[in-house]
């Protein structure tokens, strides 16, 4: 791979896993209405990583109508930030490390399609937060991953970066965003195109 300058990251499914957090978030929403009917499932939560606001909205209360299910998904996504807040997140292995020691030769920013506060819950909770120069989300600007890809590069005057992910999704930000893609095979997405691949955090060491 040509030298790079800096690494993009994506959030869920690349550095940390918070699966378990979205579960206690979702079942404490439905506790407090009788309208929803029918648990958020771990499945359903693993295909909505990476999805916007409005792509999860559909894939957890699809059933319910729209104006309902955005109320309903916004409590669950605030709750989630909440918990993640005082709990942290699972960090995948090697993460802490890598991170560190990449910071010294390349600069790091994260994209993420998430909701206001969400990857502020990663850096404090994380211990990162020094380590990474700016970021990006789809709820601070409503825009697509390969648009906030474009802003984040554009606003640090990146020449040679790189987006590292796990999903399609990631995978067509980065193609929009022309930048080389790295796919993290290890987290929730299966992609068939990506011009490198690595099964841990660890492999950007070797680039």
């Amino acid at each position: 791979m040509e030298k790079i300058d800096a690494i993009i990251f994506d959030l869920d499914g690349t550095l940390w896993n918070t699966v378990d957090s979205c579960l206690k978030a979702t079942s404490f929403v439905k506790e407090e209405h009788s309208d929803i009917t029918r648990d958020v499932t771990r499945e359903q939560i693993e295909s909505a990583m990476g999805k916007t606001s409005d792509e999860i909205i559909n894939i957890y209360y699809g059933y319910l109508p729209r104006e309902k299910g955005e109320e309903y998904a916004t409590e669950a996504f605030n709750k989630n930030v909440e918990n993640l807040l005082k709990e942290g997140g699972r960090l995948y292995p090697n993460t802490r490390e890598t991170i560190m020691k990449l910071s010294k030769k390349y600069k790091l920013f994260i994209v993420s399609n998430c909701v206001k506060g969400y990857i502020e819950s990663f850096l404090k909770t994380s211990g990162l937060k020094d380590y990474f120069d700016d970021y990006e989300s789809y709820g601070n600007t409503l825009l697509s991953k390969g648009e906030n890809i474009k802003l984040v590069i554009e606003r640090n005057n990146l020449k040679s970066p790189i987006y590292v992910g796990d999903t399609s999704g990631d995978m067509e930000g980065a193609k929009i965003a022309d930048i080389p893609f790295v796919y993290a095979a290890y987290g929730f997405g299966k992609v068939e195109s990506f011009d490198y691949k690595i099964n841990d955090i660890s492999e950007l060491l070797d680039l």
